[in-house]
Order: structure tokens, then sequence, then C-alpha cells
């Protein structure tokens, strides 16, 4: 029994050493390493959700153990991908900071007017024949409701003698408040619109650079559409001004040249893109939705998953509805991600950094390719 209390009395001591300097031999965690796991875990997830995690990569990944280096690394890969896509992402992130450095781009404001120069010369540079579909809409927060708003559609026409033709489209104008932003006291702030109102146009300047050697029976008409939430009251104001103008003109004409399909893009930018089929898309355009998805099962783009997710109302409604030109949403409505409860839609939060030249780059490859195999 003596020997037993000695015993004891020992691993009491030991225990509080340990205690006071750590047990000799194990491993201790600290935040910096807690840190450098988070890193390495964020970059394997995104490179795994983009198709690229080879085992060389993942083992190089592993091996790193600092932060720097493994964002460093994580760069050098980044760089050395886009280098091989056919479609410029760096390119589309250029486009991109261009038109939100010019800060709010809603409907009628000097933003919008700069931003259309600016891409006006863009397209045009590139041999696109620009145009613009202008009409006036009454002004939301008119208080005698006279005040009206000078909208226009801008519409890039590639390769104008074919009569068959394919329809790519964006909105670019931004909301006019982030009136989703999780603070009240920033509700009426400035609200850039990187991801929703940016990416689409940025992926569509990208792929105007193909559009010269695109030789097939169609030809391509980008629209960039005005008004799509020129929404101060979303219970009052309505949306879809642009597109909804543009599909009654095109259902109200005679038209030698028709539109046998389309593809609106809208917040396709994000950093964690995950693209699911759009519940109006599968219903209004599933003979689009089932080719599309398929280019990107094709050529390796996972980041466009073969199920449903969400129902949005946008754009391709009133194309599908009144113009009958079958058209789809590609649209991340998880943004950031599906993992996390809070949301950069309509937020302060909605910036440039948290976009990506790989999920634009993506994006633009799948519907080049799937231009370039219609028949």
């Amino acid at each position: 029994m003596r020997k037993f209390k000695e015993v004891l009395s020992w691993s009491l001591v030991i225990l509080l050493f340990a205690t006071l300097t750590g047990c000799p031999g194990v491993e201790q965690t600290t935040d910096a390493d807690e840190g450098v796991a988070n890193v390495r875990r964020t970059i394997i997830l995104q490179y795994t959700r983009q198709g690229r995690l080879t085992p060389a990569v993942r083992e190089r990944l592993m091996a790193l153990t600092t932060s720097d280096e493994l964002q460093d690394y994580a760069k050098q890969q980044d760089e050395a991908y886009l280098d091989q896509l056919p479609i410029d992402g760096r390119l589309c992130m250029e486009m991109l900071n261009e038109v939100v450095r010019i800060g709010p781009r809603w409907s009628g404001s000097v933003g919008m007017l700069k931003q259309q120069q600016i891409l006006d010369k863009h397209f045009s540079n590139l041999g696109g024949k620009v145009e613009y579909q202008r009409f006036r809409v009454r002004n939301p927060i008119s208080k005698q409701g006279v005040e009206t708003v000078d909208m226009a559609n801008m519409i890039i026409r590639w390769h104008p003698q074919r009569t068959r033709r394919i329809l790519l489209c964006a909105h670019y104008d931004t909301r006019p408040f982030p009136d989703n932003d999780p603070d009240p006291g920033k509700r009426r702030g400035v609200f850039v619109g990187a991801n929703d109102g940016g990416s689409g146009v940025a992926v569509l300047c990208a792929l105007a650079e193909k559009m010269e050697e695109f030789e097939s029976e169609f030809g391509v008409d980008m629209v960039l559409f005005d008004g799509e939430e020129l929404v101060y009251n979303s219970s009052r104001d309505p949306f879809f001004l642009g597109s909804t103008h543009f599909a009654r003109e095109y259902a109200a004409t005679s038209q030698r040249q028709k539109y046998v399909a389309g593809i609106l893009l809208d917040m396709v930018a994000d950093a964690d893109l995950q693209i699911y089929q759009e519940v109006n898309s599968r219903r209004m355009a599933p003979r689009v939705v089932q080719q599309v998805w398929a280019t990107a099962k094709r050529i390796g783009v996972p980041e466009l998953r073969p199920s449903a997710r969400h129902e949005v109302r946008d754009d391709h409604l009133p194309l599908n509805e009144i113009a009958k030109i079958p058209t789809i949403d590609l649209i991340d409505f998880d943004y950031p991600s599906p993992q996390k409860r809070e949301t950069y839609w309509h937020t302060t939060e909605d910036t440039v950094d948290k976009c990506s030249a790989i999920s634009m780059a993506h994006v633009g490859w799948v519907v080049w390719e799937w231009l370039k195999g219609l028949k």
C-alpha cells in the first residue's frame, strides 16, 4: 500500500510538471500551426472543386510549412494554369477591375455612362458592331410619377450576316444600394457589384476576343441589359426592365435573323464557384441545359454541378416567356458558398477580392466550347 502511495505521489508530480511545461515528446499545436493548416485546407478544397488537385500538387502543398509558402505556391500554380486556358482569365479580371473602379453603375447614372464608354471601345476594337437599344422607364423613386430614367441595352453583333444566331447576355447595371447588407447602417451605402453586375460583363469581354475566329453557321449577339435591378423596394419596383424591353421588341418584329438559343451570365466570378442547374432554365430550355453541362463534363470543368438547387427569377425569364428564345441562366447564387450561411449578394462585401480569374475563365471556356459544338 505504501508503494502505491509513493507511485501515486510521483504521478501527481509528473502531471503537475507536464501541465506547467508541456509533455516531453508531445507535439504542441499553436495558433500559427492552425493558421497554416487552414490556408492549406482552403487551397486544397478550391483546387479540388476546380479539378486541379493532382497527386503531385497535393504532395507539395502538404510539404510546405508556412502560410506564405503555401500562398506563393498557389499563386504560381494559378498563373501557370491561366496560361493554359483558352479564355483569358486575366483579361476577365482586368475588365472587372476597370468597371468596378467606376463605382456604382445603376441605370441612368454617371457611372453607367462611363461604363458604356469603356465597353464600347473594348468591343469595337475587337471588331464587334456596337449599337444601343434606348428606351425610358418611370423613375421608381419619383414622387409625382412623371420623372423618367434613360436606359440603354448595349448590343454587340458578331458576324451580322449570319441569320441563325446565338444570344449571350448579362446585365451591366448595379443595384442602387446594398440593401441586403447584414449591417442596417450600410444598406444605403455604396454598392459596386463586382460579381453581381460585373462578372458577366467581364466574361463577355474575354469571349469577344474569340469571336473573329468563330467559324460557324451561327452568328453571335452579346447583349448587356440595363435595368435588371433598378430596384429601391423589392416589393414595389419592377425587375428585368432591359431584358423585357429587348424581348418585346424582338417578339413584335418580323425577324429575318432568329435566335436559336441563349445563355445568361450572372454572378459567375465567385472564388468558390459552384453553378447548379437553375430550375427555370431546366423547365424552359432543357436542351440548352443538357448541352452546356455535357460540354462542362467533356472539357473537365467540375464547377458546373449536374443537379438543381435554386429557382431564380432573372433576365432569362422574359427572353423565354416573351421572346421565346430558349435561354438558360448560369448563376452561382450561393455567394460565397453553399457551406456558409452568410451571403455577399447585394451587400457591401460584393467586391473584386471575392472574385476569381479562374472562375470567369472556366465559365467562358464552357460557353466557348458550347458555341463551337452547336449544329
